[in-house]
């Protein structure tokens, strides 16, 4: 550098500083803590799955009259699959079949519709005056025991014939709409039919359709996945059948020994109850146990409660862990919310449907990780 520059420089601004180093730009996703970007990366995925299930759910709920006949039919076909495929394996012709398996399921189902109407018309009118006298009793006892004043007696009497009357003239005007009511059950009875025998005849080629509608390579693991949670569905129908079967006839058999009337209409209710893990058979154990209570007296009813606990201690300590649990692979305390979740989304057809949808979807998710 010559003297003549040096001077310039430094009469202009003193001696030159050295050049500054340039600013790096810090991304900001390196400034976010990395258990933050974990959590809100796991948060907007279950936010995404969350909206999707909630779709899911509406769309169902908007199209029940649809969607409920065709998953009774799967479960139907689910459960009449083992002997159809047992009279396929011995050559019996898939029409032949076909007729067998719906001529002994309806034929099946109308046995027990008529044994319950015929027991009902034969004792309905007997338990009716009976639960009349055992509230003239329980009334007349309160009154001569002298437990409440004769003003409380009249007032609660009062309230429970107003109730009564109250209710009576719901269920009256509810008639009205009963045509619609039974309009879209014979409708949907019908869609089931159809789609039973659909699944019957073609099932395989249904499936071969709805497998196409995935992208190419995920084809194979769909199907695999599928047939897994088929198998699945198979096994918990076979199990509930049987765990069904046991509530009601317990229950049942307990009420005819001790002196219970309608017995049978007992049994078949709380065998088609026990479809509803937990729930069903808690209502309608209570059904049974109300009966005894108005036709049979405290004592019977006591006996009574006691038939129906033991019943429910045996499926809920026997056959639920052992057989339900290995059939469906589902924790029972999962059983339980996934019970409560469908009865609150949907009524009684979400909690029917909650036990083998919760299955097949865990079956699936298993077979999918593998």
């Amino acid at each position: 550098m010559s003297e003549h520059t040096g001077r310039r420089r430094g009469l202009f601004g003193g001696a030159p500083r050295a050049a500054e180093p340039a600013q790096v730009e810090v991304p900001v996703r390196s400034q976010v803590p990395r258990p933050l970007r974990i959590a809100a990366a796991y948060g907007w995925r279950l936010l995404v799955i969350a909206a999707v299930v909630a779709l899911f759910v509406w769309l169902v709920i908007q199209f029940k009259i649809i969607v409920v006949p065709v998953l009774v039919a799967i479960l139907l076909t689910a459960l009449l699959w083992p002997s159809f495929e047992w009279m396929l394996a011995k050559r019996v012709p898939r029409f032949v079949a076909i007729v067998v398996s719906l001529v002994a399921t309806i034929a099946i189902v109308t046995g027990l519709v008529w044994l319950v109407i015929w027991q009902v018309s034969e004792q309905w009118m007997v338990v009716r005056d009976r639960a009349i006298d055992r509230w003239a009793e329980l009334q007349e006892w309160v009154l001569t025991v002298g437990i409440l004043p004769d003003e409380v007696v009249n007032e609660v009497v009062g309230f429970v014939s107003d109730f009564v009357s109250t209710q009576s003239d719901l269920l009256l005007s509810g008639v009205v709409s009963l045509g619609s009511t039974i309009g879209h059950v014979g409708a949907g009875a019908l869609l089931a039919f159809f789609t039973l025998v659909c699944l019957l005849f073609d099932g395989e080629g249904i499936w071969r359709w709805t497998t196409k509608l995935f992208p190419r390579q995920a084809r194979v693991a769909v199907d695999r996945a599928a047939r897994n949670g088929w198998a699945t569905l198979i096994s918990y129908a076979r199990t509930q059948i049987f765990v069904a079967s046991i509530d009601g006839i317990g229950i049942g058999v307990g009420a005819a020994i001790l002196g219970v009337p309608l017995a049978i209409p007992i049994g078949v209710t709380v065998f088609l109850a026990s479809f509803v893990p937990f729930l069903g058979a808690i209502v309608s154990g209570a059904l049974a146990v109300l009966i005894a209570l108005a036709y049979n007296g405290p004592f019977i009813a006591l006996l009574m409660l006691l038939v129906v606990l033991l019943v429910q201690q045996v499926e809920s300590h026997v056959l639920q862990p052992l057989i339900m649990g290995a059939a469906v692979k589902v924790h029972p305390l999962a059983v339980v919310l996934v019970v409560m979740a469908g009865t609150m989304a949907g009524g009684i057809p979400g909690a029917l449907f909650a036990v083998p949808l919760a299955a097949f979807v865990n079956v699936v998710a298993e077979t999918h990780t593998k």
